[in-house]
């Protein structure tokens, strides 16, 4: 899925985290709770089994006592008597159905019923009507149910309390018991109704059930191959009381028991997860629910507070677009003082001073095209001479000057040229430039020597200059194709170079003379050289060539200028200027260009 715009990032990436920190609170403390819940579960269900296990004991207790003190009193005087009063005492017992006294003889008597038929113990035993004075011995009480017991509590299923009596050689002489209605036993039970939501059953040490609250007529416990059912009845068999929780995640059903301490028999429950987990289940939904509103609030919070910034940001882009074709328009409104405020302030600052820029850069581009314009724009041919030159500025504009001057006042068959460099670059050194030119060309057409001329226009520009400080070099020569001499001025311009291809050799032009600008006074020297051969290449240059540098810190120097002169010197004079400026090119590699760069060449032909 492609996030294009930025509401949907600021959505995704913001409802993401949150969505997963709600989740995963959630998940914890579902989780959490969950198991605090079927912890606590466990203790309330072996609380209530508990207290139900306790009623049962109580009803099973009670003729469990009168038993026993039955046994105890077989060694008193009188016992007869006595023991006759405690079998009405356990008739009396509430729940007891019926009490009976077996007698064992030689001769084994059918047992007897004894609800109404014995008034003493002489009755139930008349050949040994002092029993107790031969010893009754006492012997555990035990419980039996009746072969009518089925799965469920019905009327017929009846619980048999039995004790032994044995005289004191320990031999069997009789038994009495107390019956009592299995439904008695268990009607507290049933009618507190706390596990009717539930699953439960009364079952023995060996699985039996003996009662249960479903109708399936089940008779013992895990016959159906549950596994729940079968891992607690595992557990029965280790301890008297319990919690098993069932397969699953989280687990479907939990399993409780406890077991009676008059009867061998255990009480068990068995709920279903989802009843216990009720409370949970409905945090759950609810929590959902909060959470996705919660989810749906802050995606529309977001929409609000992003659709501003959007709509904010949008019309800086659309302006920013109008502002790339030119149009600048006017300014956008500040809505607000956050961040979006500061980006339309800057905008609007950043509009301004691009229009600014854009003013000045037409005017840069301007003042450079007059600059060029200035400057000769193709090579000549003056009397067999191949003269050119070129300017490569570092910025717009720049101080470098060079230039042919063809007057008549000079005479036919002379020619002017000029090459100068104005300190520093940029537009103030391109009006200093223009300045020189200007009053260089305004004077030659005038009568006087070439050394007069040069101071005339330095005293006119110290004018100019008194209070900036800026001066510029200057050579200036005349060549006389007839007479075959060059007179030249030098004013603090590195010399011009002469090469002569027949001697491999290069001389200077040389000469004293400071820059243009720096003393109005200053006289100037003129210097004549005769003699000069067709062949012979004049070579005038500005200080950018040779002290170009490359990445390394290395300088161009004036020996590969020479070389590449010596290598190109039957080629034209702008062949080589092309050459010399691509060389330097080459060498300054990625090195920005320092100064401006100019050269002329001067070739007889």
């Amino acid at each position: 899925m492609m996030l294009r715009t930025l509401q949907q990032r600021l959505s995704f990436f913001v409802l993401l985290p949150v969505a997963l920190l709600l989740l995963g609170m959630g998940a914890a403390g579902f989780f959490y709770a969950r198991n605090k819940l079927l912890e606590q579960w466990g203790e309330a269900a072996v609380l209530r089994l508990e207290r139900a296990a306790h009623q049962v004991d109580m009803r099973l207790n009670m003729p469990k006592i009168w038993l026993d003190l039955y046994q105890r009193t077989s060694e008193k005087p009188y016992a007869g008597w006595i023991q006759n009063d405690i079998i009405e005492q356990l008739k009396a017992v509430e729940g007891v159905s019926r009490v009976t006294l077996n007698r064992v003889r030689n001769t084994v008597p059918s047992a007897a019923s004894i609800p109404n038929y014995a008034d003493s113990a002489s009755d139930l035993f008349p050949d040994d009507s002092h029993m107790g004075r031969h010893g009754v011995g006492r012997h555990g009480i035990t419980i039996e149910v009746s072969p009518s017991c089925q799965v469920t509590c019905d009327a017929g299923l009846t619980v048999s309390l039995i004790s032994e009596l044995k005289n004191n050689a320990q031999k069997n002489i009789g038994s009495l018991e107390a019956v009592m209605p299995f439904d008695y036993l268990i009607e507290t039970v049933k009618s507190t109704g706390w596990w009717q939501s539930n699953e439960a059953f009364l079952v023995d040490l060996n699985g039996r059930i003996l009662a249960a609250t479903s109708p399936e007529g089940r008779r013992q416990l895990g016959e159906t191959g549950d596994v729940l059912e079968l891992k607690a009845f595992e557990a029965i068999k280790e301890k008297s009381q319990g919690i098993v929780f069932g397969p699953g995640f989280p687990v479907f059903e939990v399993f409780g028991f406890y077991r009676l301490q008059e009867a061998p028999w255990t009480l068990v429950m068995i709920a279903p997860a989802e009843e216990i987990l009720s409370p949970m289940i409905s945090f759950r939904n609810y929590y959902l629910i909060i959470g996705l509103a919660s989810i749906l609030s802050i995606l529309l919070l977001i929409r609000w507070v992003t659709g501003k910034i959007v709509a904010a940001i949008k019309e800086v882009s659309i302006a920013a677009g109008k502002l790339a074709n030119g149009d600048f328009g006017q300014a956008l409104s500040v809505n607000s003082r956050d961040e979006v405020g500061e980006l339309t302030s800057s905008f609007n600052a950043m509009a301004h001073q691009l229009e600014e820029r854009m003013r000045l850069k037409e005017s840069m581009d301007l003042a450079k095209e007059l600059q060029q314009n200035l400057l000769p724009q193709q090579s000549i041919n003056f009397c067999g001479l191949d003269i050119a030159g070129k300017s490569l500025y570092c910025d717009d504009t720049g101080g470098d000057y060079y230039d042919f001057l063809q007057f008549p006042e000079l005479g036919e068959s002379r020619i002017g040229v000029a090459v100068g460099d104005v300190a520093g670059h940029g537009i103030s050194a391109a009006l200093l430039m223009t300045t020189t030119r200007a009053l260089l060309r305004s004077r030659i057409i005038r009568p006087g020597t070439l050394s007069q001329i040069v101071g005339d226009v330095n005293r006119l520009l110290g004018v100019d200059t008194a209070l900036s400080g800026n001066f510029m070099t200057l050579f200036f020569m005349v060549i006389d194709c007839k007479n075959k001499w060059i007179q030249w001025v030098r004013a603090g311009h590195d010399a011009a170079e002469i090469y002569d291809p027949v001697s491999d050799s290069f001389r200077d032009l040389g000469g004293s003379g400071i820059a243009l600008g720096v003393d109005d006074a200053w006289n100037y020297q003129q210097y004549q050289e005769a003699g000069c051969t067709g062949d012979e290449i004049i070579l005038i240059g500005t200080d950018g060539i040779w002290e170009t540098e490359n990445p390394l810190g290395e300088r161009f120097g004036k020996e590969r200028l020479r070389q590449i002169i010596r290598r190109w010197s039957r080629s034209s004079s702008s062949y080589m200027i092309e050459a010399v400026f691509s060389a330097i090119t080459d060498f300054r590699q990625t090195s920005v260009q320092a100064d401006d760069i100019t050269l002329v060449v001067v070739k007889g032909g």
